[in-house]
């Protein structure tokens, strides 16, 4: 079957749309926040990184690529050593006469949301998809993750027929120090109500722990996070600085989990639903996994 001409010169532009469009995508990428460095990993386009932030912990290949501090912190001098044509981040990323300066220098900036819920991140991968010229995989992504979360809710469901929702709190601390309490609005209370816990915390945001603040509170369960220490030692520096944790019904009948504090950093990662059956079978011990 022969092509007329006008059919001919539309597939060719077709053709040369596609290839034009492949190069334009940029290469050379800076990722500032956890979430999307894992996300750019996770659709196999990691290799486009050359520098990320010291929240992109995760895979451990990332730890060999050279960091661009903090990603509230930037500068854009070790921004810009990188030649980058690319700078994703969230809101949280700053400040922002750096990321002016950025912009000004001729690297494009793409700015996601860090809030947590499932509309939110639909859109990250969406537009992540789109940079990177890899749309279908990112739609394949997401609707795997609403699955895991919706086999987990499942499963929460059929937990809290025998068992009801503990009373939890989330500290998040700095090698011990006076810990901050993860209230509503926050990825660490999307967090634990996903993982069928009741977030005893009723303030928005994060507030700085004190007696005064725990007092009437007696939580089932305490999830505590350290951005410095990790294990043990994390958990003997929390206690001993704030005794009035280690004085709390949870503390005492042994219902304490760490969480990897790159967990709660720009929004919904990849990891989270893993994270979120190993704090329900902590919530609800009694119920058998994938029941």
């Amino acid at each position: 079957m022969r092509l007329t001409a006008s059919a001919f010169a539309f597939c060719a532009g077709l053709l040369v749309s596609h290839w034009a469009t492949a190069e334009e995508l940029p290469q050379r990428w800076v990722s500032a926040g956890g979430a999307l460095s894992e996300w750019v990993s996770a659709l196999g386009a990691e290799s486009n990184l050359v520098g990320v932030d010291t929240t992109s912990q995760h895979p451990a290949s990332l730890k060999a690529l050279p960091s661009i501090g903090y990603q509230r912190q930037l500068s854009s001098e070790g921004v810009l050593s990188l030649r980058p044509q690319l700078l994703i981040g969230t809101e949280e990323m700053g400040p922002p006469p750096v990321i002016s300066q950025i912009r000004s220098a001729g690297v494009k900036v793409e700015l996601f949301s860090a809030e947590a819920d499932l509309a939110t991140l639909q859109q990250t991968l969406q537009h992540l998809g789109q940079l990177l010229g890899r749309e279908e995989q990112a739609g394949q992504l997401f609707q795997g993750y609403r699955q895991q979360l919706e086999q987990q809710q499942a499963w929460i469901a059929k937990a809290q027929e025998h068992q009801s929702a503990p009373g939890v709190l989330l500290v998040l601390g700095h090698a011990g120090g006076k810990p901050l309490i993860a209230g509503k609005d926050t990825a660490a209370d999307w967090l634990l109500q996903r993982a069928g816990g009741r977030n005893l915390a009723t303030h928005t945001g994060y507030k700085p722990f004190s007696v005064e603040s725990l007092a009437g509170l007696s939580p089932d369960v305490l999830v505590f996070s350290d951005r410095s220490l990790t294990g043990d030692a994390a958990r003997a520096a929390l206690f001993k600085e704030n005794p009035a944790l280690a004085a709390t019904r949870a503390v005492k009948n042994g219902r304490v989990v760490e969480l990897d504090p790159t967990l709660l950093v720009g929004g919904l990662g990849p990891r989270l639903p893993e994270s979120l059956k190993q704090l329900s079978t902590v919530f609800y011990p009694q119920a058998k996994p994938g029941q």
